[in-house]
């Protein structure tokens, strides 16, 4: 795959949403640490992760199946960030923005997939 993975929107609209995942973190209670907070950043971390070594791989099969981990992950930060707003360790305002964020990412990352799924 000749694009690099850093001019891609979806890789960095990943990078703003672990950002915005780990400020949000630090606010967690500290007994968190190794449970949603430790869960939270590996899952939204492991989203532009995985578009950045599926970009690596020599066939467009390979970076799909890369693609497919990274929405994988994105569901993972979604359902983590249902159970922490649930437990109230978020804001509405947050978890309001959060969801929005990662359903727009999500739409993009799956248009990306459907593009390297054409023959």
């Amino acid at each position: 795959m000749a694009e690099s993975y850093k001019n891609l929107k979806i890789w960095n609209d990943s990078i703003n949403l672990t950002v915005d995942i780990y400020s949000l973190t630090k606010k967690f209670p500290k007994d968190e640490i190794f449970g949603t907070v430790s869960q939270l950043r590996r899952a939204v971390v492991s989203i532009s992760s995985n578009i950045a070594e599926g970009s690596s791989r020599p066939s467009k099969k390979d970076y799909t199946r890369f693609i497919d981990i990274s929405i994988g992950s994105l569901h993972e930060v979604e359902n983590l960030l249902e159970i922490t707003y649930k437990l109230e360790y978020i804001s509405k305002n947050d978890y309001v923005k959060l969801m929005g964020d990662i359903q727009k990412l999500g739409v993009s990352i799956g248009g990306f997939r459907k593009y390297l799924m054409k023959p």
